[in-house]
């Protein structure tokens, strides 16, 4: 798979998180997937779970400012280094993450496989 296609998906997974619009999540993944939203915990298999998290973005945090930058790519792989800032609306503390995606994309540009690693300050 064209790297500019890894690119724009994660692009695109940037815009909705820091527009706080979970619906602009849905095209990237595929109905039956793996998402790990935590290395420890069971992954989310249905697109509707995927969405129940993302759902609660606009109620739990603000100011969402996201970057990546793509590491590598090998077939339908893709592994990107990601930072976001944000203020979380309960506490109004400002947060910063430094993170791993590694995502594994369909024919179609959907993701089927989704993991994440993370470090927040």
């Amino acid at each position: 798979m064209d790297k500019k296609v890894f690119n724009e998906w994660f692009i695109k997974l940037g815009e909705a998180w820091s527009e706080k619009n979970p619906q602009k999540i849905r095209p990237l993944f595929s109905e039956e997937l793996e998402y790990f939203e935590s290395v420890f915990e069971d992954p989310v298999k249905t697109l509707d779970g995927v969405m129940a998290l993302w759902e609660v973005v606009p109620l739990n945090q603000d100011n969402v400012n996201y970057d990546f930058k793509l590491i590598a790519t090998d077939e339908d792989i893709a592994i990107a280094n990601w930072e976001v800032s944000r203020t979380l609306l309960k506490t109004n503390e400002n947060q910063h993450i430094d993170g791993i995606f590694m995502i594994k994309l369909d024919e179609n540009g959907q993701c089927y496989y989704f993991k994440q690693w993370r470090a927040v300050k």
